[in-house]
């Protein structure tokens, strides 16, 4: 599991600050050609993503669910939460992993390239407003 901490290790940067504790740091090893991002939440294990784009729509849908566990899933498995969700949720899950580009999704759903598109500014439509009504209501 992973824990945001309050100051990043060396080497590694805040790239962006989410409420209840949620962020993205960017990681930048040395020798690496480019950094890497890290995803982090209480009660989650760090997930490492090639770009911030990828880290950013997987944070989207950790809020999206109200958060979500995958320790336990597998390699290549989902965590219930997110097949409860829907189709877009899914699909923005699916298009956050490695083995998965939006072409990828668009032909395991049977969808055009455009649809997928639309289901994951869906969920980041949705998990901004999930983040505004928290802190609405106090609870960030």
């Amino acid at each position: 599991m992973s824990r945001p901490e309050s100051v990043p290790r060396d080497g590694e940067s805040v790239h962006r600050e989410y409420i209840l504790d949620v962020r993205i740091v960017t990681v930048a090893d040395d020798g690496a050609d480019a950094p890497r991002y890290r995803f982090e939440a209480p009660q989650h294990r760090g997930v490492e993503f090639d770009s911030a784009a990828d880290a950013e729509l997987y944070a989207d849908v950790y809020f999206d669910v109200n958060g979500f566990q995958e320790a336990g899933t597998g390699e290549r498995g989902v965590p219930p939460e997110i097949i409860q969700a829907g189709r877009d949720t899914l699909a923005a899950y699916f298009r956050t992993q490695r083995y998965a580009d939006t072409a990828w999704v668009a032909s395991f759903f049977g969808k055009e390239p455009g649809q997928i598109e639309r289901y994951l500014e869906t969920v980041r439509a949705r998990a901004e407003e999930v983040r505004e009504g928290a802190v609405e209501h106090g609870v960030a």
